[in-house]
């Protein structure tokens, strides 16, 4: 199983370039731009990296970032993800950016997404990775604020395939940024938002009616409305679901209190993503990993999964259709080879 979900072609639909910032490149950056950190070596970080909810992350999620400064660093972010995507057979992965956590303390959008999309580039072209890039709001900041951001924004939309909805969850209902993703849509954008991860499922309604979104990042809560859940499952409305978060951010105590397979068994549109994996414990594949272990999944919960993250994708059909095309062919083959290793256990 381990061979089988390292080998599956896959796509991440869910991960914040932020969140994959290591200690390790984080020292270097801030070694780079001579900056000093709050702390006195990479283990000391990951120590600072035991959470007991949402907010307590984000506290040392901001602080973190604070090295990205230039440039370079946001391609040196970009690159060290899409290498390990790579590694990972991550075929596709659709990336969220916060340019405000960035714009907030003086670096210009410009620099932000220059650096992003450069290192994109060069993964489409020299690891066979493609992507898209989707900008997000933060919702603990004003709707004005997120309007102007997206207005920051207008000039690279040939770049930025959708906006998004992220940060503190509580007490910040999606309906607050009606407008702002209204203006979006109008602009061309794509929509998704963070729903029903910390926040109750009466917010993914409001994602859906008042944002009109096209998918739904985490909402694991969705399970408390069966009206609801009845929508999703007939509407096919994606989840990208974040095992190890959900758990790391106390959403659920532990794996085996997923509800990931009920959701893959209730038939939604249910993925695996990580998040932000450098603070979380993990990329895509130890997500897979641990959460196959701990819901006992087999491999067509893997293959269901990973066929969802293709479906709900942003591709195009065709885009869609070829890795869809790869997909089977892995299944194919996995499935010969379990037949051959069948027959050699026979007398």
């Amino acid at each position: 199983m381990k061979a089988f979900i390292h080998d599956i072609p896959k796509a991440e639909l869910h991960i914040h370039i932020e969140g994959s910032l290591e200690p390790e490149l984080m020292f270097e950056i801030a070694n780079r731009n001579g900056l000093s950190l709050p702390f006195n070596s990479v283990e000391e970080v990951r120590r600072a990296y035991e959470f007991t909810n949402l907010q307590s992350f984000l506290d040392i999620y901001y602080q973190g970032l604070q090295v990205l400064r230039f440039e370079e660093d946001f391609y040196d972010l970009t690159w060290a993800y899409m290498k390990k995507a790579r590694a990972q057979n991550v075929r596709h992965t659709e990336i969220f950016f916060d340019p405000q956590a960035h714009t907030r303390r003086g670096v210009s959008f410009e620099t932000v997404v220059m650096g992003i999309h450069d290192a994109l580039v060069d993964a489409r072209q020299q690891l066979d990775v493609s992507s898209k890039l989707i900008m997000c709001f933060l919702r603990h900041l004003s709707a004005e604020d997120a309007m102007e951001t997206l207005r920051q924004a207008l000039p690279f939309k040939n770049w930025i395939i959708g906006v998004g909805l992220d940060s503190s969850e509580v007490g910040h209902p999606p309906e607050k940024f009606t407008q702002v993703f209204e203006k979006a849509r109008e602009e061309g954008f794509l929509t998704v938002a963070h729903a029903g991860e910390e926040g109750p499922a009466d917010y993914i309604w409001q994602a859906l009616k008042k944002l009109k979104v096209s998918r739904i990042d985490h909402g694991v809560r969705c399970t408390e409305d069966p009206k609801l859940v009845e929508k999703l499952v007939a509407e096919q409305i994606p989840l990208t679901v974040c095992p190890l978060s959900n758990v790391k951010l106390r959403v659920f105590n532990s794996l085996q209190e997923h509800n990931l397979k009920q959701l893959l068994e209730l038939g939604l549109c249910v993925t695996v993503n990580s998040d932000d994996p450098a603070y979380f414990g993990g990329y895509i594949e130890e997500n897979f990993l641990a959460v196959q272990k701990a819901l006992n999944l087999d491999q067509n919960h893997i293959y269901r999964l990973v066929r969802n993250s293709f479906q709900a994708s942003f591709l195009d059909q065709r885009e869609k259709q070829n890795l869809l095309a790869e997909l089977e062919s892995f299944m194919s083959k996995s499935k010969q080879r379990n037949l051959r290793r069948d027959g050699e256990g026979n007398p």
